[in-house]
């Protein structure tokens, strides 16, 4: 509803007399979501559990979007936001989930459609469920062009109305490099994408002092022809940037000629090269020349005073965030090499499996951490594996760690099971000078039988791919952390026993590759579940794949030990194949998918006319196995060429109670199982297997038909 007008007013100006007001015609009513649009400002909506990213009809027109160019995944932003920087605002987010912030904000520059770089900013509120885990952040994203580059401009002297403003510069180089932790952060910064317009020149290269020389470390547009990185450059004062490196003065050249006249042995580069003018600044940090960088203009300019310091000063700000990055650098690589000496050296080889290991230390610390895995040869064809990571991220965390994986590795090679060897590890672990505990898990696989006896120290427990290409994890029960386990003097690591068939893959890992702070672990899980259902089948090609892609995902702020063993498969031979399945009783899908791996291997085989009795038997046994028993089954299935080419169906548990079969009544609901194997299989049977048992039965013409129980 429009408003009344507003009748003229008279006032009195004591200067001119009476004034009238102007009548202003009425406005309607401007509502919250239009002053911000009116602004320039959009609003989104990031589901964090469903990765949906929504943005409002403003937000798709700070991205420069249409409707139709945008499907509410953050993904498809990349068609307006280079990769680097969304790596940079990916860093502003993650440091403010880790630090516990209620927002966060940065800025970017966004690409529109017409090749115009557009700077944007964005300013998000977290939002937390009450264990403080980030489910949600709403925020806005607005055009900030105009903020950053309508700032006063340095006044031009002697220029020729040139007016370059150079403030701008030094204010967004300065946020650029807010985010640099590492020399290579810094050179992306400098010479990257968007280093030429934050700098405002037309060419750019960056030179790292390394002792005597002057390496190029980045290079961005087309400064000079010639230059690379490949060899490094005695400082010798042959060229202007190592001269300004050298005497730690800024040169400035108006034109070229003059540099060719004071620089003979530069002549071959500055003639062929469009460049007019060029700024050489020495990187000083503590009194000391650590770089230099040569900023290079296709136009000629008289480089003013006031120009010249605020060049000075983009140098210095260059210059400490470079020092500041190889104090980083080294202090890491040391810390890595320590935490590294303290790994295993050599991982043993067994037959019959495939082991891979790595280890990833966080990408975002300089401190060690505690992580650590271990692979032990045991006796009676059994290898132990271990997985644990010492509480902290310091030299502290590491020395510990280097002790505890020692004693468990003793405790492992005595032959202990795995409940003993946590309950002892947790004794020394309390016993040493120190108020840290460890979380870890260790199994010991029977190469043989394929046989694992698991147990945790409040540490994760292993995930299985099975050999049909599907993952789970499963329960595997476990105990405190080692040493508090004692401190509190509960010494119960209960074991859990899987059984792993030829070609299943088991993979442990630490928390840093499935766990990232603010965000709910099982998260990381699924994706690893994910990641390993369809990754490589070899175990070192998985583990590469996983130490790569999840790491950067999610573990680069943590450390990361991750371990993947797979049995070899069994495949059989070309006359007899064979295949092997294991149904896990906490997996409720497990039998369904043992049934349909069942027909289709059969039909594989182009014996697809005994699938149905297959079928039919396998579930009868498998059924009685996961209802009777405490454990899964392992199912197995054969070819049997001679002397009659018939199909053998084994499943095994670890009971010790052999079937028995009965006559039941009309009434009965049970107790059939072994009539239907009997009318069913050519022949069938039981046997002992270990500490368990093998019902088998044959399918398939051959003499004998339904000869009733073998004992062998």
């Amino acid at each position: 509803m429009a408003l009344p007008k507003r009748p003229a007013r008279s006032r009195y100006d004591p200067r001119v007399g009476p004034l009238v007001e102007p009548v202003r015609p009425a406005e309607p009513e401007i509502g919250p979501g239009e002053r911000l649009a009116l602004n320039g400002i959009g609003s989104f909506d990031w589901d964090l559990d469903r990765g949906v990213f929504e943005l409002d009809e403003q937000g798709l027109e700070v991205f420069d979007l249409r409707p139709d160019e945008f499907d509410a995944r953050l993904e498809s932003l990349v068609l307006r936001v280079s990769p680097e920087e969304g790596a940079r605002l990916d860093y502003a987010l993650r440091r403010a989930l880790q630090a516990g912030l209620r927002s966060y904000g940065g800025y970017f520059r966004v690409t529109r459609r017409d090749g115009v770089k557009q700077w944007t900013h964005t300013q998000g509120t977290i939002l937390r469920d009450e264990r403080g885990n980030a489910y949600r952040i709403v925020g806005i994203v607005r055009d900030a062009t105009d903020e950053l580059t309508q700032a006063p401009e340095v006044p031009a002297r002697d220029t020729g109305g040139d007016s370059r403003s150079i403030a701008p510069v030094v204010r967004l180089t300065t946020e650029a490099l807010s985010n640099a932790v590492s020399v290579e952060d810094v050179t992306a910064v400098v010479t990257g994408a968007g280093g030429l317009e934050r700098f405002g020149a037309d060419g750019l290269l960056l030179g790292l002092v390394e002792g005597g020389n002057l390496r190029i470390a980045g290079i961005s547009g087309s400064p000079v022809a010639g230059l690379d990185g490949t060899a490094p450059r005695r400082l010798d004062g042959t060229l202007p940037l190592g001269e300004a490196v050298m005497t730690q003065q800024s040169r400035f050249a108006a034109s070229f000629p003059e540099l060719t006249e004071r620089f003979p042995a530069a002549r071959a580069y500055l003639t062929a090269t469009d460049m007019a003018s060029a700024a050489f600044l020495p990187l000083i940090a503590q009194g000391r020349s650590i770089g230099g960088l040569g900023l290079f203009y296709r136009t000629g300019c008289d480089f003013t005073r006031e120009q010249r310091e605020l060049y000075g000063a983009l140098a210095a700000i260059v210059a400490q965030s470079l020092q500041r990055a190889m104090l980083f650098d080294r202090e890491r690589e040391v810390a890595t090499e320590l935490q590294e000496s303290m790994l295993p050296r050599d991982i043993p080889r067994f037959a019959g499996v495939g082991i891979a290991v790595r280890y990833h230390a966080a990408s975002s610390g300089r401190e060690v951490g505690g992580d650590w895995y271990d692979v032990v040869a045991l006796p009676q064809n059994r290898v132990g594996l271990v997985v644990g990571d010492v509480q902290g991220h310091d030299t502290h965390a590491a020395a510990v760690m280097g002790q505890l994986r020692i004693a468990l590795r003793a405790y492992a090679a005595e032959g202990h099971p795995p409940s003993t060897v946590l309950a002892r590890a947790s004794r020394f672990l309390a016993e040493l000078d120190t108020e840290r505990f460890a979380t870890c898990a260790y199994a010991e696989l029977d190469l043989a039988t394929g046989t694992v006896r698991a147990a945790r120290a409040g540490h994760l427990g292993p995930l299985v791919r099975h050999t049909d290409g599907r993952t789970g994890w499963p329960h595997v029960r476990g105990g405190l952390p080692l040493g508090l386990a004692t401190a509190v003097d509960m010494h119960e690591f209960p074991e859990t026993r899987l059984d792993l068939v030829p070609g299943e893959t088991l993979v442990f890992c630490t928390d840093g590759l499935v766990e990232e702070r603010g965000l709910d672990i099982t998260i990381g899980m699924e994706a690893l579940a994910e990641a390993v259902r369809d990754g490589p089948r070899e175990a070192e090609e998985l583990a590469g794949d996983l130490a790569g892609d999840l790491w950067e995902r999610w573990g680069s702020q943590d450390d990361v030990a991750l371990l993947v063993l797979r049995r070899d498969p069994d495949p059989g031979t070309h006359r007899a194949p064979r295949m092997h399945s294991y149904v896990h009783q906490a997996d409720p899908e497990g039998l369904a998918d043992a049934r349909v791996a069942l027909r289709q291997t059969l039909a594989g085989w182009k014996l697809a006319e005994l699938a149905d009795d297959v079928e039919l038997a396998a579930g009868e046994l498998l059924v009685n196995v996961l209802l009777h028993t405490e454990g899964g089954a392992v199912l197995t299935l054969e070819v049997l060429p001679e002397p009659v080419r018939r199909i053998r169906l084994t499943v095994q548990d670890r009971s010790s109670v052999w079937p028995r079969r009965r006559s039941p009544g009309e009434a009965a609901t049970s107790g059939r199982g072994l009539l239907m194997i009997d009318a069913l299989a050519s022949r069938w049977g039981v046997e002992p297997r270990g500490d368990g048992k093998a019902v088998w039965c044959e399918f398939g013409p051959a003499a004998g038909r339904r000869s009733g129980v073998s004992r062998r």
